[in-house]
């Protein structure tokens, strides 16, 4: 399946002795082999091509194989070289006049650009084409880019330039622009674990399929590192690659460490966890390498509980098998909770002083994460008069409401008791939205005209009230803030509302953000109003204030920096002089 080389008797790295040497041999290219086979057998071939992509994804090799081809005498039907004739012979044997190749990484001066344009204007001496394929074009100087411009864009017509690079954002637009673009992709371990398979049976040697399966994940999609781990493992291990021998060779942390930790998880065992994590450390591995491990390995737990996503787990067929096991075990809400947890003790991990102690917490939770689940049911199940105001965050007993209400003083003892029907409640629970719900015996359809809110009131007569009356029950709910929210006092108190027609008490706000601030106790507000005056149909809105419509006021620290700035703008250069920032 995989036509090599011509090998050789000295002994030759695996990267070399089975670089491929057709399009068919490429492993995991398919779509650019088939469009570089295409525009060869249609004859419609760009002067400029640009192979991005990691490393060891076979950009140089998919170069050479393209240049092979297009001077191959005798080419087949499937458009691959025939390996016989005079060109494919000296290429094989590196003694082409028409391939050549250029390394930017130490060749990148204007100098050597110039000496490459000179060369390209000398026809071929045996076939069609010169080709110069240039490797790590990325490296060449800006000047030598611009230098080679104008060649690149108009070569002579025997001329093909393939450029080769990993860093393709470091290229200039101008050299992009005249390129067809190739992004070669990292390889599939699927594809890289064939392909070991296949030298294994071709060297006779014995392997087992999870061996293989680290190797290419350890490679991470680049086949060329894939071959060195193999070369190295081979070494180590003579004629039989094992699993085993595999992770003790390569320092990968096994698999199984990471089931039975998951395991003491779902036994709520914090010993057992604390004791694993222990030996971990004694095998000479790092915590952060765990803990990142681990929530790749849940991350792996949860793919596996749905026969969709399981084609995402890329391991071997044994080790699949105890990652169905397990996820069988997982509910989904411990996996995601466990995945948070992992999540941010990775993030934090670097800052912490004390990193085992670290990453043993973070053990500790996950062994308690079904504990805190009950924990926070029970707190989202808590009765309402146990919720403190519009937060809505759980507070131990209720009485801790009662205390906190007493400590407004006199102002609460100032208020008025609702109508008969009506159960007491304090300046501050209203405020909070704590007003309980009235007792209305024969319940009435609300009239026409008045609003949802006011509907609930429809026994509370709508008495007149005055503009001096409302701005003393304004000043009421003022005072109530006075201790608790000193900002909402501020607001409410700067100055008192306007009462309009039918009801309507306006309110002028400086900015959108006090008017945010008012719409989440609107409310509350409209219900000590609507009590406080005895009138049903009391509403509240709120206007921008006249004084702050023309003009522009500074709330963030970044305003008032740029503000400044425009007075004194050597503030910049001691803001970046100490590195200093906003808080």
């Amino acid at each position: 399946m995989y036509p090599l080389q011509k090998a050789m008797s000295d002994f030759i790295v695996s990267a070399r002795k089975y670089r491929p040497a057709t399009f068919h041999s490429v492993v995991g290219q398919h779509s650019i082999t088939t469009t570089l086979k295409n525009a060869i057998q249609n004859n419609h071939l760009a002067h400029a091509y640009l192979f991005c992509g990691p490393r060891g994804v076979g950009k140089t090799t998919c170069a050479r194989i393209f240049a092979k081809t297009l001077n191959c005498f005798n080419r087949g039907t499937d458009t691959e070289a025939c390996n016989v004739c005079e060109s494919c012979q000296s290429f094989n044997d590196s003694r082409s006049y028409n391939i050549h190749e250029l390394d930017a990484a130490s060749n990148n001066s204007v100098e050597d650009i110039r000496s490459l344009t000179d060369q390209v204007r000398i026809p071929p001496q045996v076939g069609k084409y010169s080709i110069y394929i240039i490797d790590e074009v990325h490296m060449l100087s800006t000047a030598a880019f611009n230098a080679f411009l104008k060649t690149l864009e108009e070569p002579p017509a025997h001329a093909f330039f393939i450029l080769a690079t990993t860093e393709k954002h470091k290229i200039i637009p101008t050299i992009l622009s005249r390129c067809q673009i190739f992004d070669f992709s990292r390889i599939k371990i699927e594809d890289t674990v064939q392909f070991l398979e296949h030298i294994s049976k071709t060297e006779n040697i014995e392997y087992e399929i999870d061996a293989l399966n680290v190797i290419a994940q350890k490679a991470d999609g680049g086949m060329r590192d894939a071959l060195s781990i193999y070369d190295q493992i081979v070494s180590f291990a003579g004629t039989k690659i094992t699993y085993k021998g595999v992770i003790d060779n390569l320092n990968i942390l096994d698999y199984e460490f990471y089931f039975k930790m998951v395991d003491a998880f779902l036994e709520k065992s914090i010993p057992k966890a604390l004791l694993l994590f222990n030996d971990i450390l004694n095998n000479g591995f790092d915590g952060h390498n765990f803990i990142s491990g681990l929530a790749s390995h849940f991350r792996d737990v949860l793919v596996c509980k749905d026969a969709i996503t399981i084609q995402l787990l890329e391991v071997g067929v044994n080790i699949k098998e105890q990652y169905k096991t397990q996820a069988q075990r997982c509910v989904a809400p411990f996996i995601f909770e466990a995945l948070s947890i992992c999540s941010t003790c990775d993030v934090q991990y670097k800052t912490s002083k004390n990193q085992r102690l670290h990453v043993e917490l973070a053990l500790i939770l996950l062994c308690n994460i079904d504990l805190e689940k009950k924990n926070s049911n029970l707190n989202q199940s808590a009765p309402a008069s146990s919720v403190s105001g519009t937060t809505g965050q759980a507070t131990s007993s209720s009485s801790a409401i009662s205390n906190t209400t007493g400590n407004q003083g006199n102002t609460l003892k100032d208020v008025k008791p609702p109508q008969p029907n009506m159960p007491t409640f304090s300046i501050k629970d209203g405020l909070k939205g704590i007003v309980p719900k009235p007792v209305i015996e024969t319940p009435n359809e609300p009239e026409p005209g008045v609003n949802e809110s006011a509907a609930t009131y429809v026994n509370v007569s709508s008495t007149e009230f005055s503009q001096d009356q409302l701005a003393t029950a304004w000043l009421k709910i003022a005072s109530a803030y006075k201790d608790s929210d000193p900002r909402m006092f501020s607001t409410l108190s700067t100055q008192p509302p306007t009462l309009k027609e039918n009801f309507i008490v306006e309110f002028a706000i400086n900015n959108p953000l006090q008017d945010e601030e008012i719409q989440k106790i609107k409310p509350a507000l409209v219900n000590f109003l609507r009590n406080e005056l005895s009138n049903a149909e009391v509403d509240i809105v709120t206007v921008v204030s006249e004084t702050q419509q023309g003009s522009k006021r500074l709330y963030s620290d970044k305003e008032k920096f740029e503000h400044m700035l425009q007075k004194n703008p050597s503030l910049l250069k001691l803001k970046q002089q100490f590195g200093l920032d906003f808080g």
